[in-house]
């Protein structure tokens, strides 16, 4: 019998699984997830030179028309950012093993609801993160392109890499964690902590946020580029306002329903 099959039927029985089992459980999922990664990071590894040709290309673009280069500040740093890269990519590659371990030691100590609310954030969350983060690296060269724009076609463009790798991070993470926040909502209106009114109520906010946050992701002058980013977060907000919405009503229901007397012939 697996061990998650051993802790239902303890939980079934009304008996405790010992901590000593549930260090064994910790310890194998650990070592599961740290294996899951070790490939990850090996595969950034092998896949880090064709990364780094995709970030190069901006500074190549700018190369046409004036000089620019990327470079190393120390010996070791082109040696530093293959591994920094290949760290990311890791974590990124292996992600459906270490969530999928961690999910399934934490499933046991959960009840009914939370196991439901659980795997729906993560169901929703992830894809959202992975398209939140592609279109934040498909508009850096964008950003690159405007910011390096400043300087005069007689200057001299000279990017030290782990600033310019850094700062491409920055902006993919963000965009990636932009998408998850509606996800965040509806989490706070399934506990109770943040009802649909209070949600509508705010939307000339977080109009503004989206334009706003829009306005400096994409700092392009179409305004095509602006209209790609803020249409889908704004497309993502009214969805969380309508699954609160939603669940504010069928609490309301079940409410009126519980607190109604039974009337007897």
């Amino acid at each position: 019998m697996s061990t998650l099959a051993a802790m239902t039927a303890e939980a079934g029985t009304g008996l405790r699984m010992p901590l000593s089992a549930h260090l064994r459980e910790a310890r194998t999922r650990a070592s599961r997830a740290a294996i899951a990664l070790l490939v990850g990071v090996a595969a950034g590894y092998l896949l880090s030179d064709r990364i780094m040709d995709l970030v190069r290309g901006p500074i190549e673009a700018l190369a046409a028309s004036r000089d620019a280069s990327l470079n190393y500040d120390s010996v070791t740093g082109a040696f530093d950012l293959k591994l920094t890269i290949a760290l990311f990519a890791g974590v990124a590659l292996s992600s459906p093993v270490w969530m999928f371990e961690m999910l399934a030691f934490l499933a046991p100590g959960l009840d009914r609801r939370e196991k439901r609310y659980t795997f729906g954030f993560v169901a929703a969350s992830v894809p959202l993160f992975a398209i939140g983060c592609t279109t934040g690296f498909l508009l850096f060269p964008h950003m690159v392109e405007l910011l390096a724009g400043f300087a005069s076609t007689e200057d001299s463009t000279l990017l030290q890499a782990s600033a310019y790798v850094d700062f491409i991070l920055k902006i993919v993470l963000a965009t990636g964690i932009a998408f998850v926040l509606p996800v965040f909502v509806v989490v706070l209106n399934l506990l109770g902590a943040l009802p649909a009114r209070s949600i509508a109520a705010s939307w000339r906010i977080v109009v503004v946020a989206i334009v706003l946050f829009s306005a400096i992701v994409t700092p392009a002058a179409d305004a095509l580029s602006m209209f790609l980013v803020a249409a889908p977060m704004a497309l993502l907000f009214l969805a969380a306002l309508l699954i609160a919405w939603w669940h504010d009503r069928a609490v309301a229901r079940r409410t009126a329903s519980a607190s109604d007397p039974v009337t007897e012939d």
